[in-house]
């Protein structure tokens, strides 16, 4: 039976299109070669609407707290926000802004409608309650409004991306908005629209065409339209897109999943262009954005700016990286600057010196760690609290391993999905890459004082995996609000003892909080502790550790290293 689009709706449509794109991330980063074959379309679609979805989940549980329930306008405004907040990439950037432009209708006060769509219409716009929810004709409106507002946002709209795909979807489900007798009918004619002008983008975009692939942002829209469509029918409807240039459109049958396949070749100058990726978020007004528009687009391409209301998402490629922060300065307050470099001389590199056997690439919090890593003979990509990298920044430093063989520690379990799509978008490029298991630094480090590039390449996996698996892992943490959590409810300032991901312990003083935690982690056996010091930890704490250690556990050694800055107050491992 159709379900009404109200803020349920909203909330399953999130989790329906996170699980869509958690399947299908990996192979939509094999098909991205427009406009920079970076491999991280699918893996930045993923992580935005990650964000969207864990607004929308926070709005729920604001309107619980209060004892009401958000109505539409609260839970698409909510998805708008949190994509625009996490938008990762191009794609992610246009994915922000068809949600906000589709919010600018869903939230407006309702439009009476006429037909068989307009039962239950009076209050849709307004409540979301599930009787009614909003009316075919304002969902095909709202369809129409999100593919407009993208293209306003591109400063140089092409052919055959996925702005062509939105634009389809919006005309199929404007076309039978009126007489529709739900919204799941529009949704349903959306998603159709959408596959059939997938379909056609390698013949409307040269770089598509010449790798025999269709826009991997398509695709990823395709996946989203896909699970509205299913959140709004209730049942699996929709049916796999193939990627390939000369595949056959199937009937509609089947999940909601877009199949994908790497691409047969990527043109040798199709990687030319700026050096950088820059994108940030910005507080600006009106017409400032409209200056700094103007001045990026001498700067570079790919130049999307989305946003509004003194809020704005701005991505752009260019070779200047530091010219396009301070041109954001000028207009406002930057802030969450990414910066990526594209590294197009990587492959020339390849060619010329002859690669090493086998390297590790290790994901690391902190400076100290980082240094820690490199001095093993790891590639280390550090990385700050809250910004866990894309993709694309892994294959790059898989790259930039040098080695025709890499073992990769990804050392945190949400970057998971993260870590795999790079494998895979590697070993496309011919580099045999082993994914370790590792989700903590402390882990990443017992696995890389195992690795011996002499043995075989399936033996040395092993014993890393081996390594990783036989050390467990503890971190002290600051609570940022209050919580319930497994050892009962923090609140803001208090300091959290996590063993293997799980909060055990809740304390006023990082010490004692940390005696605990190593306590409980012993009480199990160990023969070797690893301290890992943040730069806020206080001043004795590694050294009171060790003198308990030594005093309770005769038997057990201990090692400490510093993280440095952005690594946690305290990082611990038992082997």
């Amino acid at each position: 039976m159709p379900h009404p689009l109200d803020a349920a709706a909203i909330r399953t449509w999130c989790g329906l299109a996170l699980e869509a794109l958690g399947r299908e991330r990996a192979r939509i980063d094999a098909i991205n070669v427009y406009p920079v074959a970076d491999g991280d379309t699918g893996t930045n679609l993923y992580l935005t609407v990650e964000s969207a979805a864990r607004a929308v989940e926070a709005a729920f549980d604001g309107h619980a707290s209060a004892g009401t329930a958000p109505c539409l306008a609260d839970a698409a405004g909510a998805m708008a926000h949190g994509a625009l907040i996490g938008a990762r990439g191009n794609s992610g950037t246009i994915l922000a802004q068809l949600l906000r432009g589709m919010t600018e209708i869903l939230a407006a006060p309702p439009v009476p409608a006429t037909g068989p769509g307009a039962a239950g219409a009076d209050d849709a716009g307004a409540t979301g309650e599930r009787p009614g929810g909003c009316p075919p004709v304002t969902l095909g409106r709202a369809l129409h409004r999100a593919a407009a507002a993208a293209r306003e946002a591109v400063a140089h709209p092409v052919e055959g991306t996925v702005l062509t795909v939105a634009a389809s979807a919006a005309d199929a489900a404007v076309a039978v908005a009126a007489t529709a007798p739900h919204a799941a009918a529009v949704a349903g004619a959306a998603h159709d629209g959408a596959r059939t002008a997938l379909r056609a983008t390698p013949g409307q975009l040269a770089a598509l065409g010449r790798a025999g692939v269709v826009d991997a942002g398509g695709c990823g829209l395709v996946a989203l339209l896909g699970a509205l469509a299913d959140a709004l029918s209730g049942e699996v409807t929709t049916a796999p897109v193939p990627v390939r240039a000369d595949a056959p459109l199937p009937e509609a049958a089947g999940p909601a999943a877009v199949t994908v396949a790497a691409p047969e070749s990527c043109p040798p100058g199709e990687a030319a262009g700026p050096a950088f990726e820059v994108i940030y978020l910005l507080e600006a007004t009106d017409a400032a954005v409209a200056r700094l528009r103007s001045r990026l687009d001498v700067l570079g391409d790919s130049l999307v700016v989305v946003g509004g209301d003194d809020l704005w998402r701005v991505h752009v490629h260019v070779d200047d990286a530091g010219a396009a922060v301070e041109a954001g300065i000028e207009a406002g307050r930057p802030y969450r600057i990414r910066i990526t470099h594209f590294d197009g001389a990587a492959h020339a590199v390849r060619e010329a010196v002859e690669p090493a056997a086998r390297g590790v690439v290790a994901v690391v919090p902190g400076e100290g760690l980082a240094a820690l890593c490199e001095e093993a003979g790891a590639t280390a990509v550090r990385v700050r609290p809250g910004e866990p990298p894309a993709s694309g920044e892994l294959v790059q430093a898989i790259r930039q391993a040098h080695a025709r063989e890499v073992l990769l520690l990804p050392n945190d379990p949400e970057l998971r999905h993260t870590a795999a799509a790079a494998a895979e978008a590697a070993r496309t490029e011919g580099i045999r890459v082993a994914l370790i298991p590792t989700r903590a630094a402390v882990q990443g480090l017992a696995a890389l004082a195992v690795h011996e590039p002499d043995r075989s390449f399936d033996e040395d996996a092993v014993a890393m995996t081996s390594a990783a698996g036989a050390t467990r892992y503890a971190e002290l943490a600051v609570a940022e609000r209050q919580a319930w959590t497994m050892a009962g409810i923090c609140q803001r300032g208090d300091i959290l003892g996590l063993i293997d991901g799980d909060v055990v312990v809740i304390g006023g003083d990082l010490t004692d909080t940390a005696l605990t935690v190593l306590d409980r982690m012993l009480s199990a056996g160990g023969e070797l502790v690893t301290l890992v010091r943040g730069a806020c930890a206080p001043d004795g704490l590694a050294e009171r550790l060790e003198a308990h250690v030594r005093e309770r556990f005769l038997a057990v050694d201990t090692v400490v290293y510093e993280g440095g800055r952005h690594a946690a107050p305290l990082l611990i491992g038992v082997e």
